[in-house]
């Protein structure tokens, strides 16, 4: 690199989803979600406390380097209530980059959740928030804050391609994230995905073993006995 980068990066502006678009995905699972989407999409990271985990908003990224956390602090800067802060970190496990201060002044803004591919630390503190937060880990080891970061731009958590004005879910099971462009897919197939759930679990309810699929797929010419 020829010149040193700029301390922070922002963008500030981008495409959000609709009010009504985030009513009608609050509150559904992540594994609904990921079905909608063709069986993509979630990002294999845990919640911190168990007891604060489902949540739908509006993604903010933000990108921090190594041992950094002004990223972080962009990030909240360009929020509003609603939004979701995801932080890239190249899944870095040597500092944590946020602890419960940031949690809790990010919940003073009305974030509804912070995640991030990198550590946390101050679990007690974390949990006495009561803001959702998912992790790849916990280190009692604090970034500094000298960037180089960005807010506001893409990034990539795991595998998956990440931008502002996505819409992210939560529960449980992790997070998945529906980019903006595929928001009215997953609107649109969500209700089919939500009957044939209900449907399934009725015949599991009332003792089902095999589904009639497997059970014609078992018995087909694919098969081979040894």
């Amino acid at each position: 690199m020829i010149d040193d980068p700029p301390v922070l990066t922002l963008k500030r502006k981008f495409d959000r989803p609709t009010q009504q678009q985030l009513n009608a995905l609050s509150g559904v699972g992540t594994g609904v979600v990921v079905d909608c989407l063709g069986g993509r999409g979630g990002i294999p990271i845990k919640p911190i406390n168990p007891d604060a985990v489902s949540f739908c908003g509006v993604v903010v990224t933000c990108h921090a380097g190594p041992a950094d956390n002004l990223a972080v602090f962009g990030a909240m800067d360009i929020s509003i209530a609603g939004d979701a802060i995801v932080i890239a970190t190249d899944a870095f496990a040597g500092t944590a980059v946020i602890g419960d201060m940031v949690l809790g002044m990010a919940k003073n803004r009305g974030v509804v959740a912070m995640i991030t591919d990198g550590y946390v630390r101050d679990i007690e503190g974390l949990c006495e928030v009561g803001l959702p937060c998912y992790a790849a880990g916990v280190t009692p080891n604090s970034p500094a804050r000298n960037g180089p970061g960005s807010a506001g731009l893409p990034v990539v958590l795991g595998d998956v391609v990440i931008n502002s004005g996505d819409i992210m879910v939560g529960d449980l099971d992790g997070v998945v994230v529906i980019p903006f462009a595929q928001i009215p897919q997953v609107l649109k197939a969500l209700p089919r995905v939500l009957e044939a759930e209900a449907a399934l679990l009725e015949k599991v309810n009332a003792g089902l073993q095999m589904p009639d699929f497997v059970e014609e797929l078992l018995t087909g010419d694919g098969i081979k006995e040894v």
